[in-house]
C-alpha cells in the first residue's frame, strides 16, 4: 500500500507534546506526516514544514501584525485565513491526502475554517475539546468533516487523551487510504429530497436520468445534506441541478438548528448551473425534536417524525417570508432558472386529505412566489402534486429540452 501523506495542524507551542504524539501515531502506521504551525506567540520545540509565518504570510498578513491586534481572537483569524490559504493551495498540489486539526476551542475556531476550504471527499479530521458541543454551528461544519472528542486533553498527554488522538490517527489515515474521491466518467446530476415518506421523486426520476447517462446523486435536506449539496454546487461540480427540496431555506429564515446555511439556494446559480428547483416541503419547519418545543410554536400544528426531528407547520404569513426568500436567493443566479410550481401541494402530508393539508395557505405561498418572481426565472405550472408522475415527467422534459439546447453539457 502506497504511503499516504496527512497534515497535521496545531498550535505547536502550547500542543508539541500531543501533535507529536498523533504525528507519531501515524508514521508508526505507514502513513507521511507534513506539520504546520498556526501558532502566534511562542515557537515549537522544533520546525515544522510549514512556520507560523508562512502560514500569516499566506493570508497576506504577519505575526508581528497579529501580535500587534493585541486580541487573541483577531490573531487567531489572522492564522485561519492564512491556514486555510495554504492548505487549500497545497492540497491542490498533491502535497497531502488527509488532514487533522486538533486543539481547545481556538484552534477549533480555526479548524472550521481551514476543513471548509478543502473540497468533499477529502479525509478532514478535528480532534477537540468541544467536539459535538452546541458551540459549533452547524452552518461551520464541512459537509463531510469528521470528529473526536479531545478527552482529557486540555493540558498534557495522559493515556486517556492518548486513546483520543490514536483513535483520531488512525482514522484519518484509513481514510486517506480507502477514500474513493467524488470523480465520475458521467456527468453528475445533484438533486435534493427528504424521505420516501414526505417527497417521491427521486424514484422515477433517478433510473429515468441514469438512462440519458447522467450520475444522480441525492442530498438528504436536512442540514448537513443541504451543506455537501451547496459546497459541490459551488465547485461547479453538477451538469443541473434537481433541487426539489428546498425546505433548509425556510429553516434558516425561521431559526431553525437544522440549517444549511444563509447560501442555500445559491451556489449552483452562482456558477451557472442549470437549475430545476421545487420549493418542497416549504410549509415545514424542522427543529430538533428532543429539545423542548420553542413557545413561538407551541400553538402550531407539528408532526413528530421521530425522537430526533419535529417539522412546524407553518402559518400563512410565516410562508409569505420563505416565498420572498426564495425568490432572494434565486435572482441571485447567473444561470438559467426553471421553477416547477404543482398547485395541488409540495409534500405529502400536505397533499388533499392529510394530515397537513392546508389548501389556501398553498395557494397564498404560489402568489407570493409569483408576484415577486425574478425576472431570470421561468414559472412552470403543473396541475398535480410534487409526489404525482405529473412532475416528474415535466420536470424531465424542460431537462430535455435543456440538453437539445445545449444548455445541460453531456
Amino acid at each position: 500500500m502506497a504511503d499516504k501523506a496527512i497534515l497535521v495542524v496545531g498550535t505547536y507551542d502550547t500542543k508539541d507534546d500531543e501533535l507529536d504524539f498523533l504525528a507519531g501515531v501515524i508514521r508508526e502506521q505507514g502513513g507521511r506526516v507534513v506539520t504546520m504551525d498556526v501558532s502566534v506567540l511562542g515557537d515549537p520545540s522544533k520546525a515544522t514544514d510549514y512556520s507560523k509565518h508562512d502560514v500569516a504570510e499566506e493570508g497576506g498578513s504577519s505575526i508581528a501584525e497579529a501580535i500587534a491586534s493585541g486580541d487573541e481572537n483577531k490573531a487567531m483569524q489572522i492564522m485561519a485565513q492564512g491556514a486555510s490559504l495554504l492548505t487549500a493551495r497545497l492540497y491542490a498540489e498533491g502535497r497531502f491526502d488527509g488532514m487533522i486539526i486538533l486543539g481547545g476551542t481556538m484552534a477549533t475556531d480555526l479548524a472550521l475554517d481551514v476543513t471548509s476550504a478543502l473540497p468533499l471527499g477529502v479525509p478532514k479530521y478535528i480532534v477537540s475539546t468541544v467536539s459535538f458541543s452546541p458551540l459549533i454551528p452547524p452552518e461551520r461544519l464541512a459537509a463531510d468533516a469528521q470528529m473526536i472528542l479531545w478527552a482529557g486533553g486540555l493540558y498534557g498527554l495522559n493515556s486517556v487523551c492518548k486513546a483520543s488522538l490514536s483513535q483520531a490517527a488512525g482514522a484519518v489515515l484509513g481514510a486517506a487510504r480507502a477514500v474513493v474521491l467524488p470523480k465520475s466518467a458521467k456527468p453528475l446530476i445533484g438533486m435534493t429530497s427528504l424521505g420516501k415518506s414526505a417527497l417521491k421523486y427521486m424514484v422515477p426520476l433517478k433510473p429515468a436520468l441514469e438512462e440519458r447517462g447522467f450520475e444522480v446523486a441525492v442530498f438528504h435536506s436536512t442540514g448537513m445534506g443541504g451543506r455537501a449539496f451547496e459546497s459541490l454546487a459551488g465547485q461547479g461540480a453538477f451538469a443541473c441541478v434537481f433541487d426539489f427540496c428546498t425546505q433548509e431555506l425556510g429553516n434558516f429564515v425561521n431559526g431553525s438548528n437544522i440549517s444549511a446555511g444563509p447560501d442555500r439556494l445559491t451556489n449552483a446559480g452562482r456558477v451557472g448551473t442549470p437549475q430545476l428547483v421545487a420549493p418542497g416541503c416549504y410549509d415545514l419547519v424542522d427543529i430538533i425534536g428532543w429539545q423542548p418545543l420553542p413557545e413561538k410554536w407551541a400553538e402550531h400544528p407539528r408532526h413528530e417524525h421521530n425522537r430526533l426531528l419535529t417539522s412546524i407547520v407553518l402559518d400563512e404569513s410565516e410562508r409569505q417570508a420563505v416565498a420572498q426568500k426564495h425568490n432572494a436567493q434565486l435572482a441571485k443566479s447567473k444561470g438559467p432558472v426553471a421553477l416547477l410550481l404543482p398547485k395541488h401541494g409540495l409534500g405529502e402530508w400536505d397533499r388533499e386529505g392529510a394530515d397537513l393539508h392546508n389548501k389556501h395557505g398553498l395557494e397564498l405561498f404560489l402568489q407570493d412566489l409569483e408576484a415577486s418572481l425574478p425576472d431570470n426565472v421561468v414559472a412552470h405550472h403543473i396541475d398535480g402534486h410534487i409526489n404525482d408522475a405529473v412532475f416528474a415527467e415535466k420536470a424531465l422534459e424542460i431537462f430535455d429540452q435543456w440538453r437539445a439546447d445545449g444548455i445541460v453539457k453531456g
